[in-house]
């Protein structure tokens, strides 16, 4: 799985599939283990999409059989971002039959969120057309997942935010509280921030963003204004600053706000509000070698 940070993604990868091996399987899996076991016997399982989705998190399930059996071999029949349709087999995997049975719930719960994101995300990048308008996501992931749930962001066709409060400067209502006011805020940001690094200033009102543009900021950000409130702060920074709209931003909006001229909407949703997708496996013996 790509990211900005391969490592980091692998790491948590890793770490996520350790921690769903203990609380699945414990110290046992109860039923497969009371099927008779034969060294030989080997099993095909096909991981099929009940409706239409767009694929996400193959490495995640591949990664998953493995260590339920270092033999297995994973065979995608599909790619990453792919929009597939119900009925379809997404990959397939063969392997020990006992490992197939207990590593089939945990490897389905990674690829039904991530293939769930994605499938969320394209139904709002696909809304945006051909538009310019960059469509990002917010820190609004589950704890532990954000390196995977951003990447089904990227494979759904849209785009990270920030990765966390490592990789970006963001200037929110709070900071400004603590700083005094935005002029300070964005000149104490900017001494202690590498020079590669953009200063994107939350603002909730006209006034502010005369503060933001007089400040510097290279990115203004939109919160929760209303249509007349936007136009306005677009006519004011002409320009001068990237403009990025947050703050429920709904579905049906995404063309009305790209054709007013921003550069940026950023959409929670995107991730916390994407369901679970209904994907299967089945799994059939092999005959024994």
């Amino acid at each position: 799985m790509e990211t900005p940070d391969a490592s980091l993604s692998s790491y948590h990868l890793e770490q996520l599939i350790e921690l769903a091996v203990i609380e699945d399987i414990g110290p046992g899996d109860m039923t497969t283990d009371a099927i008779p076991r034969h060294p030989a016997l080997k099993g095909e399982g096909a991981i099929i999409a009940r409706e239409p989705v767009v694929v996400a998190g193959l490495e995640a399930a591949r990664r998953v059989f493995l260590k339920m059996d270092p033999g297995a071999t994973f065979l995608p029949e599909s790619s990453e971002g792919a929009e597939i349709d119900g009925g379809t087999v997404i990959a397939r995997v063969r392997g020990n039959f006992h490992a197939l049975l207990t590593g089939e719930r945990i490897a389905l719960n990674f690829l039904q969120r991530l293939c769930g994101i994605a499938t969320h995300v394209r139904a709002y990048v696909n809304e945006l057309s051909n538009s310019p308008v960059r469509l990002v996501d917010t820190r609004k992931t589950n704890a532990g997942w954000r390196a995977l749930e951003k990447y089904a962001v990227r494979m759904g066709g849209a785009n990270n935010h920030r990765l966390g409060l490592y990789d970006g400067i963001l200037v929110k209502d709070n900071h400004i509280a603590a700083f005094g006011d935005i002029r300070t805020a964005v000149e104490k940001t900017r001494q202690t921030a590498s020079h590669l690094l953009k200063i994107e200033v939350e603002v909730s009102t006209l006034e502010q963003v005369k503060e933001a543009l007089a400040a510097g900021a290279d990115v203004i950000m939109l919160d929760n204004m209303n249509d007349s409130e936007i136009r306005t702060a677009l006519a004011e920074i002409n320009g001068k600053a990237l403009v990025e709209v947050s703050g429920q931003v709904a579905r049906g909006e995404l063309k009305k706000l790209a054709d007013m001229g921003v550069d940026i909407i950023s959409v929670g949703a995107l991730t916390h509000s994407a369901r679970f997708v209904d994907l299967s496996m089945a799994i059939s013996p092999l005959d024994a070698q």
